[in-house]
């Protein structure tokens, strides 16, 4: 049997029909297929704005640093101002806080859920909350702001009633694929606005490519409106065919979160009679993930890096926590942080935990395949 999963994505004629259509438009940055997926999206999702972008790396980054400027006036984020966010994280849903002067504020999770379940409602601070392996966490803060990274997960209604941003990533292991990718969603225009202009350069012009002067107003003032800049932005788009692989995703979007479902309740089934050896992983109360991955934690703390070995000699994908506790990483030994309480759980799975896929791609026969052998090697 090939390694599994040989593959994360899923693609097919309809993809290649959209590529086929934007060589023949000759329009490679944000045509019509580029609208048509931000429209889908935000629908999807529940948000009234979407703006697209080159990664979900990218999105956490427009996210924070939206927050930052000075046109929200008192509810701007200024250098040195806390933001709460878990330990156990992936680096660039830390790095943007980091980046931008901002100090991060280190929670641990719950177990077995792998995210914090605890409402922070008491709180006046500001969050980023990461879904981590697509559960939903329950860290949010309503009287600060909230930044949600939903790069793990994508599912029906992502964008909640408390989230300022919320933030998405298209890398082939994730829910759909644009080949690399992301997007920024928000209900607030002001936001929305901060955030185009921070992707398209700083510029403040707002035309689409290939159109000027659409405000009417380009050469009122001294400077071409074209070539002014508000912002210290970026170039963080993304191209029209990766927006057209995104738009024939869409159609393929809710069978990827029934299989992904599916596929996270066969290896729990089929994982259950382990339960004495291993932690297995349960929903947030009240959530219905569509699950990126299924993680495994052994309950007497041993390391599982000769297991995690040994599964990938049997020609099995296995990943580790991401960074496990963040703040043993050697990038951050000098960033000033702080942590609320102990990070005991979090360095718990970052010695014990692993986990393995659940993509749509997996065969009955290949996680049957993936059961036999835990079953086998863990004995």
């Amino acid at each position: 049997m090939d390694r599994i999963p040989p593959r994360n994505q899923v693609t097919g004629f309809e993809e290649w029909l959209n590529l086929h259509t934007v060589a023949n438009n000759k329009i490679y940055t944000h045509g019509q297929f580029s609208k048509e997926f931000e429209k889908r999206l935000s629908e999807f999702v529940g948000a009234k704005y979407c703006l697209l972008c080159n990664s979900g790396s990218s999105a956490n980054l427009l996210a924070v640093t939206a927050l930052c400027q000075k046109e929200l006036g008192n509810r701007r984020l200024k250098v040195g101002d806390e933001v709460i966010t878990t330990a156990l994280n992936f680096p660039t849903t830390v790095n943007p806080i980091v980046q931008n002067g901002l100090v991060p504020v280190f929670v641990d999770i719950e177990l077995p859920y792998y995210v914090p379940i605890v409402n922070y409602h008491a709180i006046d601070s500001n969050v980023v909350s990461a879904n981590f392996l697509g559960n939903y966490s329950g860290l949010v803060a309503p009287i600060g702001v909230n930044i949600r990274d939903n790069c793990d997960s994508l599912n029906k209604y992502c964008h909640g009633s408390y989230d300022t941003i919320s933030t998405y990533s298209f890398y082939p292991a994730h829910t759909i694929t644009t080949g690399e990718g992301g997007a920024v969603c928000t209900d607030d225009p002001l936001l929305y606005k901060i955030m185009r202009s921070l992707r398209d350069w700083g510029r403040d012009c707002h035309c689409e490519p290939n159109q000027n002067n659409a405000c009417g107003h380009r050469f009122d003032g001294e400077y071409d409106h074209k070539y002014t800049y508000s912002h210290i932005g970026y170039n963080l788009q993304m191209t029209e065919m990766q927006a057209a692989l995104g738009v024939a995703q869409m159609d393929r979007l809710p069978g990827f979160i029934e299989a992904r479902k599916r596929n996270f309740k066969k290896y729990y089934d089929g994982l259950k009679d382990l339960e004495d050896i291993f932690i297995l992983p349960e929903a947030t109360p009240g959530s219905d993930p569509a699950w990126f991955g299924f993680p495994l934690t052994f309950r007497d703390g041993r390391n599982c890096q000769e297991f995690t070995r040994l599964l990938d000699s049997k020609g099995i994908e296995v990943r580790r926590m991401f960074a496990g506790n963040i703040t043993r990483q050697p990038a951050y030994q000098d960033v000033k942080y702080r942590i609320i309480g102990d990070l005991k759980n979090t360095d718990f799975v970052m010695k014990s935990g692993f986990w393995i896929f659940v993509s749509p791609s997996l065969t009955d026969e290949m996680m049957e395949f993936v059961i036999d052998v835990i079953h086998r090697e863990v004995k």
